[in-house]
């Protein structure tokens, strides 16, 4: 039974990750027209960092169950340069005319958004799985 305890720690842990980049995407979306932010300036695309958390045999099985899945390393700003664009009736435009847009391209956000949401609906899959597997194995034992 530890091992589906383990499986859905994992899974558990993909799922976490998911929501966080979803989330963070959705807040690049939001900001695709912010030009003042509290920092100064238009907003900056975020992007989540994530590493895997190893899984290392020689550990004992409790050491095991809680270094395995995936962690948020870090949430990541974008440094690539503001969009200029030219519309010198909007309120931040510089003496040229030119308004700093935020870098976010909204194509490129929902693509990842797709990419995260398949994700998400895998480990939703994988956590629906183990469960399955693992009344399967408490029936065997009646």
């Amino acid at each position: 039974m530890d091992d589906f305890l383990t499986s859905f720690r994992v899974t558990s842990s993909g799922l976490s990750a998911q929501r966080l980049r979803l989330n963070i995407i959705a807040e690049n979306l939001a900001n695709a027209q912010t030009t003042r932010t509290a920092e100064g300036g238009p907003y900056r695309r975020k992007d989540p960092v994530f590493s895997s958390k190893p899984f290392d045999e020689m550990l004992s099985r409790e050491q095991r169950a809680a270094t395995t899945g995936v962690a948020v390393e870090r949430i990541q700003v974008d440094e690539r340069p503001p969009r200029m664009q030219y519309d010198p009736s909007h309120p931040d435009a510089n003496a040229e005319g030119y308004v700093a847009m935020p870098n976010v391209d909204p194509v490129a956000e929902m693509v990842n958004m797709m990419a995260a949401s398949r994700a998400y609906e895998s480990n939703v899959t994988v956590l629906n799985a183990s469960k399955a597997m693992a009344m399967k194995a408490l029936e065997i034992g009646r």
